[in-house]
């Protein structure tokens, strides 16, 4: 309790008692107030005048629970933002057809987790465009009588179009899911979009053998070149004996893919963001 005076004298303080109750004693005549506070509930205040040598008892002050506010601020988790930028990723398409899933324009964005990982696999794989590529993929390869073991025919043409989606599936399962969940690495191209064209080509270029960890850190793109191997190695079970692959070969093929990568990569930083839809606003980034 507080009591303080009109005529700015110092103000006194007492502590009611387990009861309630207090009191000021030896005060002066004229006017005062009284401001009660207790933690927890809303301040009250009394006031009036004391006249000389009189004895002022205050009618009973009943305290009221204080009004409080509480503030609630909800951040999301990583993986509700990386969700949220996956499906934001899995719209985009090089001229409005060509899937364009693996590459994000958000310079930091969320790490994908291994479910995430996996759906941007399956969605890959089982998109309309992968079945036409790969039937064109058949058709080539048909007409020049490549992997001569299947013969020619119907069924030629169905088991070079099993053989070469069989590929695609092995590869993307092992290179962008499988071996990323595993060794924690992120298989998306992480868009640069600034600096200087040629700072802009090397990262380009060093994205072929280098990828961003889930822990944000850059380092071997181990996933893509095991995966390469691991894929190449899968496919001699289902291609002709005559027509498989040795090991110089496979490794061949693998510095190839890496080569290619490099292309694509340059295609990325430089045309696809041109020639693609849906793609979000490049200075997004996590919370």
């Amino acid at each position: 309790m507080e009591l303080s005076r009109e005529d700015q004298s110092p103000s006194r303080e007492v502590l009611s008692g387990n009861d309630g109750q207090f009191s000021f004693a030896n005060i002066a005549p004229g006017s005062f107030q009284l401001t009660i506070t207790s933690a927890g509930f809303a301040t009250q205040t009394s006031s009036g005048i004391l006249g000389s040598g009189e004895i002022r008892i205050v009618p009973q002050i009943a305290l009221t629970v204080a009004a409080t506010t509480t503030e609630v601020r909800v951040v999301p988790s990583l993986t509700e933002v990386a969700e949220d930028q996956l499906k934001v990723e899995e719209k985009q398409r090089v001229l409005g057809v060509v899937p364009n899933f693996y590459v994000t324009y958000v310079h930091n964005a969320a790490p994908l987790n291994t479910r995430q990982k996996f759906e941007l696999a399956w969605k890959s794989t089982v998109d309309p465009i992968s079945f036409g590529v790969t039937g064109v993929i058949a058709g080539v390869q048909q007409a020049t009588n490549e992997f001569s073991g299947y013969g020619q025919g119907a069924q030629g043409y169905a088991k070079r179009y099993g053989a070469s989606y069989g590929d695609l599936v092995f590869s993307t399962l092992i290179g962008s899911a499988v071996l990323p969940s595993l060794l924690k690495q992120d298989p998306r191209y992480f868009y640069k979009g600034s600096g200087s064209r040629r700072s802009r080509i090397l990262y380009a270029i060093a994205n072929s053998v280098i990828c961003k960890a889930d822990n944000g850190h850059w380092q071997a793109n181990y996933s893509s070149i095991l995966g390469s191997l691991a894929a190449g190695g899968i496919s001699n079970l289902y291609y002709p004996s005559e027509n498989r692959n040795g090991a110089a070969l496979t490794f061949e093929n693998t510095l190839i893919g890496i080569g290619e990568s490099a292309a694509v990569n340059l295609l990325q930083e430089f045309l696809i963001p041109k020639l693609s839809s849906n793609v979000p606003n490049r200075q997004s980034s996590t919370p």
